[in-house]
């Protein structure tokens, strides 16, 4: 009797991690999440069209200003043109590359950066979300809901000046 009191909440216990693991497997939707970063990305397939947004973030500056961060990768067969980008009511100022040609690329803000999109006034509080759009001449428009960054750390050395491109 003694041997039955110990052994059955032994058998319970054990039956209960067991039975309880996570039965999702190694397909489980949150182990193949691959987003590695804050930025937003998107894609825009229409057509002979094929564009590619990875790690859109905005900084916010001390200005009040907004700069744009991220890269756009044209995967189409065609060259394709940036006209705008914006967030509710405010149009960026872009300077540097517009054009994409086939497997081109623009990259805002970094070391490889061909491009510089200015969002002057926008007073934007880091932490805070905002829509974003960009507008193409052959692939249409895409709008993300993108993160608003301090301009520290990987951000740190962002301002709202044009520097060579």
């Amino acid at each position: 009797m003694r041997l039955r009191t110990i052994v059955t909440p032994l058998i319970i216990a054990a039956l209960a991690i067991s039975l309880t693991g996570c039965g999702a497997g190694p397909n489980a939707t949150t182990r193949l999440t691959k987003k590695v970063t804050d930025g937003q990305e998107a894609e825009i397939k229409k057509d002979a069209n094929n564009i590619a947004l990875r790690n859109f973030v905005l900084v916010a500056l001390p200005d009040g200003s907004a700069v744009v961060v991220g890269t756009i990768i044209n995967r189409g067969v065609n060259d394709d043109a940036l006209l705008g980008l914006a967030i509710p009511g405010m149009q960026a100022q872009i300077s540097g590359t517009s054009t994409i040609a086939p497997n081109g690329i623009i990259t805002f803000e970094g070391e490889v950066a061909n491009a510089k999109a200015v969002i002057s006034g926008a007073n934007l509080k880091p932490g805070t979300h905002t829509n974003l759009s960009l507008f193409f001449g052959n692939a249409g428009e895409v709008t993300m809901d993108v993160l608003i960054q301090k301009p520290e750390g990987i951000y740190a050395g962002i301002t709202s000046q044009a520097s060579i491109l």
